[in-house]
Protein backbone atom coordinates (compact mmCIF):
# COMPACT_ATOMS: atom_id res chain seq x y z
CA UNK A 1 0.00 0.00 0.00
CA UNK A 2 1.06 3.79 -0.97
CA UNK A 3 0.55 6.51 1.62
CA UNK A 4 0.97 10.11 0.70
CA UNK A 5 3.37 11.76 2.34
CA UNK A 6 0.93 13.98 3.24
CA UNK A 7 -0.80 11.84 5.44
CA UNK A 8 2.50 10.74 6.35
CA UNK A 9 3.45 14.16 7.29
CA UNK A 10 0.08 14.83 9.08
CA UNK A 11 0.64 11.55 11.29
CA UNK A 12 4.55 12.80 11.83
CA UNK A 13 3.45 16.10 13.12
CA UNK A 14 0.68 14.90 15.75
CA UNK A 15 2.90 11.92 17.12
CA UNK A 16 6.07 15.07 17.67
CA UNK A 17 3.57 17.31 19.18
CA UNK A 18 1.35 15.08 21.45
CA UNK A 19 4.97 14.63 23.39
CA UNK A 20 6.00 18.42 22.76
CA UNK A 21 6.92 20.28 25.87
CA UNK A 22 5.62 23.81 25.74
CA UNK A 23 8.02 26.56 24.69
CA UNK A 24 9.22 30.16 25.68
CA UNK A 25 6.20 33.15 25.15
CA UNK A 26 6.22 36.73 24.70
CA UNK A 27 3.19 38.76 25.21
CA UNK A 28 2.44 40.48 22.00
CA UNK A 29 2.80 44.03 21.30
CA UNK A 30 -0.18 44.32 20.02
CA UNK A 31 -3.51 41.72 19.65
CA UNK A 32 -2.52 38.84 16.98
CA UNK A 33 -6.14 39.54 15.04
CA UNK A 34 -4.82 43.07 14.39
CA UNK A 35 -1.19 42.36 13.20
CA UNK A 36 -2.39 39.67 11.42
CA UNK A 37 -4.44 41.90 9.55
CA UNK A 38 -2.12 44.56 8.66
CA UNK A 39 0.26 41.71 8.10
CA UNK A 40 -1.60 40.35 4.89
CA UNK A 41 -2.55 43.61 3.58
CA UNK A 42 1.26 44.27 3.62
CA UNK A 43 3.57 44.04 0.59
CA UNK A 44 6.87 42.35 1.07
CA UNK A 45 9.93 44.40 -0.50
CA UNK A 46 10.98 44.72 -3.36
CA UNK A 47 14.67 43.01 -4.12
CA UNK A 48 16.91 44.13 -7.59
CA UNK A 49 18.02 42.33 -9.29
CA UNK A 50 15.46 39.78 -9.66
CA UNK A 51 15.49 36.45 -7.22
CA UNK A 52 14.99 33.01 -8.32
CA UNK A 53 11.22 31.62 -8.35
CA UNK A 54 10.73 29.02 -5.60
CA UNK A 55 11.06 25.10 -5.79
CA UNK A 56 9.93 23.80 -2.56
CA UNK A 57 9.86 19.95 -1.91
CA UNK A 58 7.79 19.13 0.82
CA UNK A 59 9.87 17.61 3.84
CA UNK A 60 7.96 14.71 4.33
CA UNK A 61 9.51 13.35 1.15
CA UNK A 62 13.20 13.38 1.87
CA UNK A 63 13.57 10.53 4.21
CA UNK A 64 11.71 9.09 6.58
CA UNK A 65 13.66 9.88 9.34
CA UNK A 66 12.25 13.27 9.97
CA UNK A 67 9.88 13.70 12.06
CA UNK A 68 8.02 17.43 12.29
CA UNK A 69 7.03 19.43 14.95
CA UNK A 70 5.36 22.24 13.06
CA UNK A 71 5.02 24.65 16.26
CA UNK A 72 3.18 27.55 14.29
CA UNK A 73 0.76 25.40 12.96
CA UNK A 74 -0.34 24.96 16.49
CA UNK A 75 -0.86 27.46 19.62
CA UNK A 76 2.26 25.76 21.31
CA UNK A 77 4.86 28.47 19.93
CA UNK A 78 6.20 31.98 21.22
CA UNK A 79 3.37 34.31 20.25
CA UNK A 80 0.77 31.33 22.01
CA UNK A 81 -0.83 31.81 18.85
CA UNK A 82 -1.49 29.67 15.15
CA UNK A 83 0.56 31.35 12.43
CA UNK A 84 -0.13 28.63 9.75
CA UNK A 85 -3.17 27.09 8.34
CA UNK A 86 -1.99 23.78 8.54
CA UNK A 87 1.62 21.56 8.87
CA UNK A 88 3.48 21.94 5.77
CA UNK A 89 6.97 22.35 6.33
CA UNK A 90 9.24 22.64 2.91
CA UNK A 91 12.64 24.10 1.19
CA UNK A 92 14.49 24.68 -1.60
CA UNK A 93 15.19 21.58 -3.79
CA UNK A 94 19.09 22.14 -3.00
CA UNK A 95 18.55 22.87 0.43
CA UNK A 96 16.18 20.03 1.04
CA UNK A 97 18.25 16.93 -0.97
CA UNK A 98 20.93 18.79 1.21
CA UNK A 99 19.29 18.04 4.66
CA UNK A 100 17.77 14.34 3.11
CA UNK A 101 22.01 13.87 2.96
CA UNK A 102 22.41 15.05 6.66
CA UNK A 103 19.59 12.73 8.19
CA UNK A 104 21.25 10.28 6.51
CA UNK A 105 25.05 10.88 8.15
CA UNK A 106 23.02 11.28 11.42
CA UNK A 107 21.36 8.18 11.21
CA UNK A 108 24.53 6.27 11.08
CA UNK A 109 25.36 8.03 14.61
CA UNK A 110 21.54 6.80 16.46
CA UNK A 111 19.75 10.34 15.45
CA UNK A 112 17.30 11.49 13.46
CA UNK A 113 15.60 15.02 12.65
CA UNK A 114 13.10 17.37 14.40
CA UNK A 115 12.15 20.05 12.11
CA UNK A 116 10.38 22.59 13.54
CA UNK A 117 10.03 25.27 11.03
CA UNK A 118 11.43 25.75 7.33
CA UNK A 119 9.36 27.85 4.37
CA UNK A 120 7.72 30.86 6.17
CA UNK A 121 5.23 33.22 4.24
CA UNK A 122 6.97 36.97 4.51
CA UNK A 123 3.53 38.20 5.94
CA UNK A 124 3.96 35.71 9.26
CA UNK A 125 7.31 37.46 9.80
CA UNK A 126 6.18 40.79 9.55
CA UNK A 127 3.49 39.69 12.75
CA UNK A 128 6.92 38.25 14.65
CA UNK A 129 8.29 41.52 14.12
CA UNK A 130 5.89 44.02 15.27
CA UNK A 131 4.60 41.38 17.94
CA UNK A 132 7.80 41.23 19.36
CA UNK A 133 9.80 43.73 22.30
CA UNK A 134 12.68 45.46 21.13
CA UNK A 135 14.25 44.05 23.57
CA UNK A 136 13.96 40.47 22.11
CA UNK A 137 14.01 41.51 17.93
CA UNK A 138 17.43 39.95 18.02
CA UNK A 139 15.43 36.78 18.02
CA UNK A 140 12.67 37.42 14.83
CA UNK A 141 13.46 38.69 11.42
CA UNK A 142 13.18 42.68 9.94
CA UNK A 143 10.22 42.40 7.38
CA UNK A 144 11.95 45.22 5.63
CA UNK A 145 14.72 42.81 4.60
CA UNK A 146 13.14 39.92 4.63
CA UNK A 147 13.56 36.39 6.36
CA UNK A 148 16.10 33.35 4.85
CA UNK A 149 12.41 31.47 5.69
CA UNK A 150 10.45 33.79 3.70
CA UNK A 151 13.11 32.31 0.59
CA UNK A 152 12.86 28.69 1.29
CA UNK A 153 16.33 28.46 2.19
CA UNK A 154 16.56 27.81 6.01
CA UNK A 155 15.33 25.29 8.91
CA UNK A 156 14.61 25.01 12.49
CA UNK A 157 15.03 21.62 14.05
CA UNK A 158 16.64 19.14 16.56
CA UNK A 159 17.96 15.51 16.95
CA UNK A 160 15.91 12.50 18.62
CA UNK A 161 16.99 9.26 19.39
CA UNK A 162 16.72 6.68 16.63
CA UNK A 163 15.82 4.15 18.92
CA UNK A 164 13.87 5.44 21.91
CA UNK A 165 12.22 8.31 19.76
CA UNK A 166 13.08 10.29 22.49
CA UNK A 167 13.95 13.99 21.51
CA UNK A 168 17.27 15.56 22.55
CA UNK A 169 17.62 17.68 25.55
CA UNK A 170 20.22 21.25 24.49
CA UNK A 171 20.90 23.64 26.40
CA UNK A 172 17.75 25.63 25.51
CA UNK A 173 14.18 25.17 24.44
CA UNK A 174 13.61 25.93 20.67
CA UNK A 175 12.36 29.65 20.30
CA UNK A 176 13.89 30.40 23.97
CA UNK A 177 14.69 33.82 23.34
CA UNK A 178 17.45 34.11 25.86
CA UNK A 179 21.37 34.07 26.17
CA UNK A 180 21.03 30.18 26.45
CA UNK A 181 19.66 29.97 22.80
CA UNK A 182 23.02 30.91 21.36
CA UNK A 183 24.79 28.65 19.02
CA UNK A 184 28.01 28.90 21.48
CA UNK A 185 26.62 29.31 24.44
CA UNK A 186 28.95 27.42 27.34
CA UNK A 187 26.23 26.65 30.03
CA UNK A 188 23.83 23.44 29.52
CA UNK A 189 25.48 20.10 30.62
CA UNK A 190 28.40 18.74 28.69
CA UNK A 191 25.57 16.19 26.79
CA UNK A 192 23.59 18.89 25.68
CA UNK A 193 26.61 20.67 23.98
CA UNK A 194 27.42 17.72 22.68
CA UNK A 195 24.44 17.20 20.84
CA UNK A 196 23.93 21.10 20.23
CA UNK A 197 27.64 20.50 18.34
CA UNK A 198 26.65 17.37 16.83
CA UNK A 199 23.71 18.66 15.00
CA UNK A 200 25.76 21.99 13.69
CA UNK A 201 28.33 20.06 12.50
CA UNK A 202 26.00 17.42 10.54
CA UNK A 203 24.65 20.77 9.06
CA UNK A 204 27.44 22.64 8.47
CA UNK A 205 29.25 19.61 6.35
CA UNK A 206 25.81 19.68 3.95
CA UNK A 207 26.25 23.45 3.26
CA UNK A 208 24.10 24.82 5.94
CA UNK A 209 25.08 27.97 8.38
CA UNK A 210 23.84 28.45 11.86
CA UNK A 211 22.55 31.41 12.79
CA UNK A 212 24.73 32.75 16.00
CA UNK A 213 22.08 33.92 17.76
CA UNK A 214 19.68 30.47 17.95
CA UNK A 215 21.73 26.81 17.89
CA UNK A 216 17.99 25.36 15.86
CA UNK A 217 18.09 27.79 13.04
CA UNK A 218 20.49 26.95 9.87
CA UNK A 219 20.39 28.91 6.63
CA UNK A 220 20.92 27.14 3.52
CA UNK A 221 24.41 28.47 2.04
CA UNK A 222 22.78 30.06 -1.72
CA UNK A 223 20.17 31.64 0.15
CA UNK A 224 20.37 34.78 -1.46
CA UNK A 225 19.71 33.46 -4.98
CA UNK A 226 15.92 33.28 -4.20
CA UNK A 227 12.92 35.45 -3.76
CA UNK A 228 10.92 36.19 -0.82
CA UNK A 229 7.89 34.61 -0.83
CA UNK A 230 4.76 35.30 0.88
CA UNK A 231 2.27 32.28 -0.24
CA UNK A 232 0.56 30.73 2.31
Amino acid sequence: MIIAPRLVLAYLFLLSAACAPKTFRITPERPIEQLRAEALAATPPVESPPRAAHDLVPLATVDPRIRFDIRYATTNNFMGSQMYERPDPRLQRPAAEALGRVARALAAQGYGLLVFDAYRPWYVTKMFWEATPDSLRAFVADPAKGSRHNRGAAVDLTLYELTSGKVVKMPSGYDEFTPRAAANHEGGTAEQRRLRDLLKNALIAEGFLVYAEEWWHFDFKDWQQWAIGNAP
